[in-house]
């Protein structure tokens, strides 16, 4: 099989994957389908090298959160400018969501980027621990520290925005508040 091919594969099965955990990453739809798209390009420019890659969705999804996290300095730049006076700012349009998945990425928002990053990947990316711990660069032990603080903090939101007589999900299953 030769390299595009394999790209293909590999696209077919976890593109949409790696945009709904770059989506809960950076709460921005078209960011994450433009971080993920950038990632299969890189990919694209060395399909024979890309063929060697012992985990294909786990470097996709490495390159993805680095293409994630440059754009985000490349926009706090932007938005040091605009506050300047220099540019205006443009409107941003989102797709249609549903508010349980607005509030989970609000939520998520809230949380600091590497305990995000890290529940993102474990929770809705369903890798075990040691993968996200390869990905992000870091431990184990700081997986799981990390994922212990975010399950904490978003437990302490889901309890704060629903009242009584809603539902939430907690673990899989919906409970009535």
């Amino acid at each position: 099989m030769d390299g595009q091919q394999a790209i293909r594969e590999v696209y077919a099965a976890s593109a949409a994957r790696l945009v709904a955990q770059l989506f809960g990453v950076t709460a921005d739809y078209a960011e994450a389908q433009d971080a993920v798209q950038e990632a299969f390009v890189r990919a694209l420019a060395r399909p024979g090298r890309f063929r060697q890659v012992e985990n294909p969705e786990a470097w996709l999804r490495t390159v993805a959160l680095n293409v994630a996290r440059r754009r985000f300095r490349r926009r706090l730049w932007l938005d040091r400018l605009i506050r300047s006076g220099r540019l205006g700012r443009a409107d941003r349009a989102s797709p249609e969501l549903s508010p349980d998945h607005v509030a989970l990425v609000a939520a998520l928002q809230r949380l600091p980027r590497a305990i995000r990053e890290t529940v993102v990947l474990h929770h809705l990316g369903d890798l075990p621990v040691a993968e996200v711990a390869a990905t992000l660069g870091c431990s184990v032990d700081a997986v799981k520290a990390r994922l212990v603080r975010g399950r904490q903090a978003l437990a302490g939101h889901v309890i704060e925005s629903s009242g009584p007589g809603s539902t939430a999900t907690v673990g899989g299953r919906t409970q009535r508040r």
